[in-house]
């Protein structure tokens, strides 16, 4: 009998010592079941969430393919639990252990915009303490860093809301044809930048640094074949470094731009929309969606506008090493990538540290944000 008691003891304990990508089995509450709920319908017993992955894209299949921005997050961090979400663009996927929702938007700013807002308004999930980490790829500016590079956005800025004129119109003294609704054009210097309309939005600060802290330090691997690619920025030496942590800024565009001359575009354009505060780093699609909806439900306590994290990995640059053309670099790098199997996998490195110490410490994290 003692010995049964001493089996029984010790299984006890290495039950509530079992760790689940972060979570303890014995801290886990049951789960809640929503099946009996429809989606966007009334649910009593709401399904708790603590992190939000936010993916932007797929390739293929969930599983078991060449990786897209959703599939290592899917498995490894067993979200398994498949959730019906014929509301938006593709169906949740959840881990009851670790509370950890998985939502793919679909690419461009229209989808990201309307699958978080479906999220957000959709009585089955309690989000009201959940932190959200949108993981993307990106083209990266050849001036900051290289391919498979991970950079935490401190400001997220849209690149569709302007003024335009094509550029063999222009006046003489224009850079650019593209430039802020409230300006006079490109050369205007005297208004100051108004975000109101949605052109701009600031990740919460202390947030964003704690991020970046916590996984500044982390050796992400190299290979033969983004070094190569690399090697052909001979005039940029952050191009030219193995991949790398920093903190960048995001500009979202539904138009994937290319070329010297869209770069340059692109750093003026954060320049201007942040005050010069801002550098713009990565190049994407939907992530001034994601927040101008989390912006939204944060007003009606669906979400915390302050729990956001945006963190964009380089898979291709944003325009061409010396000596080749932006169209030719661009037709090329749409066969596939140079940095995308990179990309992904350091999106899932960096951001895991992130999810782990906010699982691993909720008790910490669940009332007040690091």
């Amino acid at each position: 009998m003692q010995f049964l008691v001493r089996v029984a003891t010790i299984m006890g304990a290495c039950l509530a010592l079992c760790l689940s990508n972060g979570a303890a089995f014995a801290d886990a509450p049951p789960v809640p079941d929503i099946s009996a709920c429809d989606p966007g319908g009334p649910c009593q017993t709401p399904l708790p969430v603590k992190v939000v992955i936010v993916s932007l894209f797929e390739i293929g299949q969930d599983e078991g393919d060449t990786a897209g921005e959703f599939q290592l997050w899917k498995e490894r961090r067993a979200l398994s639990m498949r959730i019906p979400f014929p509301q938006s663009f593709h169906d949740l996927y959840y881990n009851p252990e670790t509370q950890v929702l998985g939502m793919v938007t679909g690419i461009g700013t229209a989808r990201s915009t309307a699958a978080t807002m479906a999220l957000g308004l959709d009585p089955r999930f309690d989000l009201s303490k959940a932190y959200w980490l949108v993981a993307g790829i990106a083209g990266i500016d050849p001036e900051d860093a290289s391919i498979g590079s991970v950079a935490w956005a401190r400001y997220v800025v849209d690149g569709d809301l302007a003024h335009e004129i094509d550029p063999r119109e222009i006046p003489a003294d224009w850079k650019f044809g593209y430039f802020p609704r409230q300006t006079q054009g490109p050369n205007d210097t005297s208004s100051k930048p108004d975000p109101s309309g949605g052109e701009m939005f600031r990740i919460n600060p202390t947030l964003e640094t704690w991020a970046y802290n916590l996984t500044k330090d982390i050796e992400l691997p190299d290979s033969e074949a983004i070094a190569a690619e690399r090697a052909r920025f001979a005039d940029d030496p952050h191009a030219q470094e193995p991949p790398f942590v920093l903190e960048g800024d995001q500009l979202s565009a539904m138009t994937f731009w290319h070329g010297k001359l869209m770069t340059d575009w692109a750093n003026s354009w954060v320049r201007y929309w942040t005050s010069g505060k801002g550098e713009f780093v990565t190049s994407a699609m939907e992530d001034t969606g994601v927040m101008t909806s989390l912006t939204y439900l944060s007003e009606i306590g669906r979400a915390d506008r302050d729990r956001v994290l945006v963190l964009r990995a380089g898979s291709n640059y944003t325009m061409p090493p010396p000596g080749v053309d932006a169209a030719s670099y661009l037709l090329r790098e749409n066969e596939g990538y140079a940095g995308l199997q990179a990309a992904v996998e350091n999106l899932y490195t960096v951001g895991s540290k992130v999810v782990d110490e906010l699982l691993g410490h909720w008790d910490k994290y669940e009332f007040g944000t690091p």
